[in-house]
């Protein structure tokens, strides 16, 4: 009996092992779960009447990276987020579909104008949200951020997506 054991625990380890190989040593999909990614962070700044506020943000630039946006995830830091990119401005519509997350959604113009802004969005939600002005990307953020920094439409984000 303990030799059919070991053996049961050797496969087991064997396959165990395999998975973490196969996933990338995560032990599943990394992104979808604890925390986003860290490598490839690029820093954001909103200004607002109450001062400077800087943020750490992923960019989606691709087709595919924006579709994917922040699903899945069930947590984001503190003063992290994530900048979509969409080349030019252009009316924006986004939804909550797999987003675990409550945000707040920062619609920016070409100039890096805040044009538009979405608070406390709703998880799991397939409810179009537009920018209601053109954008030429959108910040997503911790719900709550915007009224913490106060920001408002008109305030500034500087990043180099945003002509000065």
């Amino acid at each position: 009996m303990a030799h059919r054991t070991n053996a049961v625990r050797s496969a087991w380890r064997v396959a165990c092992f395999l998975i973490l190989l196969f996933c990338g040593g995560s032990g599943g999909f990394a992104e979808d779960a604890a925390s986003p990614p860290q490598a490839g962070l690029e820093k954001v700044e909103i200004l607002t009447a109450s001062g400077t506020h800087d943020f750490s943000v992923e960019v989606m630039r691709s087709e595919a990276q924006r579709e994917r946006g922040l699903m899945f995830r069930r947590y984001l830091p503190e003063n992290r987020g994530m900048l979509f990119d969409f080349g030019v401005e252009r009316p924006v519509t986004m939804w909550m579909k797999n987003t675990y997350l409550p945000l707040d959604m920062i619609f920016i113009g070409w100039t890096g104008k805040v044009v538009g802004l979405a608070e406390n969005t709703e998880p799991l939600s397939e409810k179009i949200i537009p920018s209601g002005a053109p954008a030429r990307g959108v910040l997503e953020v911790n719900a709550g951020t915007a009224a913490r920094i106060g920001l408002k439409i008109g305030d500034s984000v500087r990043h180099p997506l945003f002509s000065r």
